[in-house]
């Protein structure tokens, strides 16, 4: 399928552009898994039979998540049947039905212009890098906007005696009023995620520990849940039944978690503990992020968004206007 192709249609027929884009973070960000230094995906234009017009991203974290992603843009074909559509979003790639099914709410007024306009986002979290750059992170953002600040601390990613530490002087630096969140990735073992529960288990300013032990440890994660808040992030992705049954707290990250129309009508009914986090996006992707994380702070169990506000480049392309962002990636 060549980028910019669109064939309109009768009926139920929907016409479908592309346009890949590619960009790199200011500076790289270290994980238990890795470091996540750039993103690439496609940037989709899908419109209806009436001439409405949704707009979507279909960006993995994951780069090798981009060759499933790009056979099944080729497989879509620029002229869709809506009802053939619908059907297959379950089975496409999670980002890829996030970009589409956020396209067609669009369309169908579930969001967007017509339906009020996009909500911004409240006050976000700061991320804070591994290892010692820490530190200086943790400095700009105490001198960041008024108000209760929260962190989110990226942890396993350097040795677990030097985290320790900075650990100690983290704790030392962050005001009474400050919250925290500690993100393991899932790397750790059960020991290591157990000593840290026992430092923090009394520590009012611990909002969660997220994701502590692997994906695949969910005994694990259930036991240490007793002891300590935890939430979950990666579990949730790879097992999405357990957002149905996991009663913590739960990090969505719509532009990876697939169709978000069932997360905006979840947050619409108030559905409590999701917090809703970046997958670091363009302006397009970037609007749903912010809406839904408006809706989580008007519900129940209102927490700081993590939109990583240090970590987002400039320029058109994450502008909030998508026939900008559309044009930057042409």
């Amino acid at each position: 399928m060549s980028a910019g192709a669109a064939i309109g249609g009768p009926g139920g027929r929907l016409a479908l552009q592309i346009r890949p884009f590619a960009f790199r973070l200011p500076r790289p960000l270290q994980t238990a898994t890795g470091a996540v230094a750039a993103k690439r995906g496609w940037l989709l234009r899908l419109q209806g039979p009436d001439g409405g017009v949704g707009w979507g991203e279909a960006a993995p974290l994951d780069p090798g998540e981009t060759g499933a992603v790009a056979a099944a843009l080729e497989g879509l074909g620029p002229d869709l049947e809506r009802i053939d559509l619908e059907r297959s979003l379950p089975a496409l790639p999670p980002s890829l039905a996030f970009a589409l099914g956020g396209a067609l709410a669009e369309i169908d007024a579930e969001v967007g212009a017509d339906a009020g306009g996009w909500l911004a986002a409240p006050p976000s979290a700061w991320l804070l890098p591994a290892g010692d750059a820490m530190l200086e992170a943790l400095e700009r953002g105490l001198a960041g906007p008024p108000g209760p600040p929260t962190f989110k601390w990226k942890v396993a990613a350097a040795a677990d005696g030097l985290e320790r530490r900075l650990l100690e002087r983290l704790l030392e630096r962050l005001p009474a009023h400050g919250r925290l969140r500690l993100d393991a990735n899932g790397g750790w073992d059960r020991a290591t995620a157990a000593a840290w529960a026992e430092r923090l288990g009394q520590e009012p300013r611990l909002q969660w520990l997220e994701q502590p032990l692997a994906a695949g440890d969910q005994e694990g994660l259930e036991a240490l849940s007793l002891r300590i808040p935890v939430a979950l992030d990666e579990s949730l992705r790879h097992w999405p039944e357990l957002r149905q049954r996991w009663t913590g707290w739960q990090v969505r990250r719509p532009s990876q978690d697939g169709d978000p129309r069932p997360l905006l009508a979840e947050l619409g009914r108030g559905m409590p503990r999701l917090m809703v986090s970046t997958g670091f996006e363009t302006g397009i992707g970037a609007r749903w992020t912010a809406h839904l994380a408006a809706l989580q702070w008007r519900g129940s169990t209102p927490v700081a968004p993590g939109l990583a506000p240090d970590w987002t480049p400039a320029g058109p392309l994450f502008d909030p206007d998508p026939e900008r962002v559309w044009a930057a990636a042409a």
